[in-house]
């Protein structure tokens, strides 16, 4: 799902520039966002914000652990009068590799404490044991059950280098809850958003009016659901249910993860929740009285913004669409739309008549 911009084009107001445009962008007072590149990642960069306070800089998000982040914060902590060792917390709003690990780094080297939803234990313990995408125990079970079984030949043979396990230590300090976090003058509510993951948080400045959203809330496109190490029973359900718990908020100003800074959270949350009905209807009418797996019903559909047909996508998206489509798949028979029956081959569905 996407809005009419490219994500890679988008211009965003604070810098007036591409959203990926390297610098420190003022997004309000005494906030700055700097994007740090993600190199071979289609999604560009990742927005790491920085808080001023008396005591030092609070950062949301951390970036990922390699040359290009590093040199990328820092030069951005540079414009702004800053160093690493001006650092005192990171509010993490989840445990991937591109908001998180960066974040464990730098943490453990300048003394600053790193924050993180306490449900994204899990998920941690499985990256340090990450070594391969075919030891990947979470990705390929999910790919089974969606009856994908060449993705899973294709990439159990796939080289892959695993992750260092130290940046994926656990977080210092674990957020429960809903809960109000004190970050100098400001309190930030940290909001529990499950769904991209079973712990991501955004945390919500209710005074300035801002979010920081993470990859729960971004402006054009939807996130992932169900990469992670531990995966939920229903994650698209958990994430639309948190896409309705920020609709319940007062409507704030949108800082993503990735992608442009954006007026209004509920104008987009409301795209999210209008897109992922849309895809339920297009999965219902792909199912019929003949049992099909998630694997079948992905290739009736279409990928991206463009709309790509299943044969064109690389291993990683087809396995993230096969991933998708069962997430689907699962709502609609949890709501009643669809029959959901486990076999030794994998998961199937049957569309229950009248739908």
């Amino acid at each position: 799902m996407t809005s009419g911009t490219s994500t890679a084009y988008a211009v965003s107001p604070d810098s007036g520039e591409p959203w990926a445009t390297p610098g420190a962008w003022p997004v309000a007072e005494g906030i700055h966002r700097i994007p740090l590149p993600l190199p071979n990642d289609g999604l560009r960069a990742v927005n790491v914000y920085t808080i001023e306070t008396e005591d030092g800089l609070t950062l949301v998000d951390g970036g990922w652990a390699i040359t290009e982040g590093r040199e990328a914060l820092a030069a951005g902590l540079r414009q702004i009068g800053r160093r690493f060792t001006d650092i005192r917390h990171f509010l993490v709003t989840h445990a991937h590799r591109d908001h998180y690990t960066l974040a464990r780094v730098l943490g453990r080297e300048f003394d600053a404490r790193v924050w993180l939803g306490r449900a994204e234990r899990g998920a941690l313990a499985a990256a340090r044991e990450f070594r391969s995408i075919g030891a990947d125990r979470a990705l390929l079970v999910a790919l089974r059950e969606s009856g994908a079984s060449e993705l899973v030949e294709r990439l159990s043979a796939e080289p892959f280098d695993g992750p260092d396990p130290e940046t994926f230590a656990d977080a210092d300090d674990w957020i429960e809850g809903d809960v109000p976090l004190a970050v100098g003058e400001r309190t930030l509510n940290a909001v529990h958003t499950p769904g991209h993951t079973q712990g991501h948080y955004v945390f919500a400045d209710l005074g300035a009016g801002l979010l920081f959203a993470g990859d729960h809330v971004l402006p054009t496109i939807t996130p992932s659901i169900g990469l992670e190490g531990v995966v939920s029973a229903l994650p698209l359900g958990d994430f639309m249910a948190s896409l309705a718990k920020v609709r319940a908020m007062p409507d704030l100003r949108l800082l993503p993860a990735h992608g442009p800074v954006a007026p209004s959270a509920h104008a987009r949350v409301e795209e999210l929740l209008a897109h992922h009905e849309h895809r339920l209807d297009q999965c219902s009418s792909l199912l019929g009285e003949t049992p099909k797996m998630a694997y079948e019903v992905a290739q009736g559909l279409g990928w991206t913004r463009h709309e790509r047909p299943f044969a064109s996508l690389d291993l990683f998206n087809a396995s993230l669409a096969a991933m998708e489509t069962k997430a689907h798949l699962d709502l609609l028979a949890a709501r009643g739309r669809a029959t959901r029956t486990e076999t030794p081959e994998g998961v199937t569905y049957v569309l229950v008549k009248d739908s």
